[in-house]
């Protein structure tokens, strides 16, 4: 997997623990291991810029995805094809007050936002119940598994 990271936010997050989920989520959805994504933190004010111009929504966000490749998820027996997944872009800002509210720290938060907008990346979404409930059982199962596993020391 080649997963390109740029922190631009102003706030300490370990982006070796971001690699390491990117990878998993790429790993346990059978995406084939030369995809690439590119994600980036940035600050409150970038967010919002990015808001407007891609959502026409006003105020900062928590996470946008930006897929290029339209790829899904593959299958044991059948990985996706190679290509370009496309960029996750998250406020570490935002992300620290949903966690706080959440009732949990600020790299928890960054790790739930990092999934949840890479499976929008993978063509997941939540505009009907059915699909929020899939997505985002999925995205719970995924962030569960990885927590698990690093405190293990995989």
């Amino acid at each position: 997997m080649s997963v390109e990271i740029n922190n631009e936010s102003g706030m300490n997050i370990d982006e070796q623990v971001l690699q390491r989920l990117a990878d998993f989520v790429l790993e346990a959805l059978h995406v084939h291991p030369q995809t690439e994504i590119g994600i980036s933190l940035v600050d409150e004010a970038a967010i919002e810029r990015l808001h407007i111009e891609w959502m026409n929504e006003p105020g900062p966000t928590d996470v946008l995805s930006f897929p290029m490749d339209e790829l899904r998820p593959g299958r044991p027996d059948s990985p996706t094809r190679a290509g370009l997944l496309g960029d996750v872009v998250i406020c570490p800002q935002v992300a620290a007050s949903q966690a706080e509210a959440a009732g949990h720290d600020t790299d928890t938060e960054v790790h739930i936002l990092l999934t949840h907008g890479m499976l929008h990346l993978l063509g997941f979404d939540h505009a009907t119940p059915v699909e929020e409930a899939e997505m985002f059982g999925l995205q719970r199962d995924l962030v569960a598994t990885f927590t698990a596993r690093e405190r293990r020391g995989r």
